[in-house]
């Protein structure tokens, strides 16, 4: 009987521990813009919180300097349960990343 009743406790406290929702996750918003030609942008967001969006265009168009100049953010909530968000622009600078909680390289 004492077996039981720790069996049934174990499966009770088993219940009790919330699932990771990541792994039930659905898409609850996608926009998509990308024809190819001259620059994209999307956004994309998840029933469990994390969100991304993107834009880029392209730059110095027809010479030898054109490139893809990169704007976007994103953000989750961690397992402290605060929000991190970072916003970055990438481009001929290379990926320069903000967040509050990234260190800031000496100037």
């Amino acid at each position: 009987m004492k077996s039981f009743i720790v069996l049934a406790l174990c499966v009770a406290v088993a219940v009790a521990i919330p699932l990771d929702s990541s792994k039930d996750a659905v898409v609850v918003r996608y926009d998509n813009d990308n024809i190819g030609v001259n620059g994209y942008n999307y956004a994309v967001e998840t029933s469990d919180g994390k969100k991304a969006d993107e834009q880029a265009v392209l730059t110095n168009v027809g010479t030898e300097d054109e490139a893809i100049s990169v704007r976007g953010s994103y953000s989750y909530t961690g397992p402290d349960g605060v929000v991190y968000a970072v916003t970055y622009v990438s481009g001929v600078e290379g990926f320069q990343p903000q967040g509050a909680h990234l260190p800031v390289p000496p100037q």
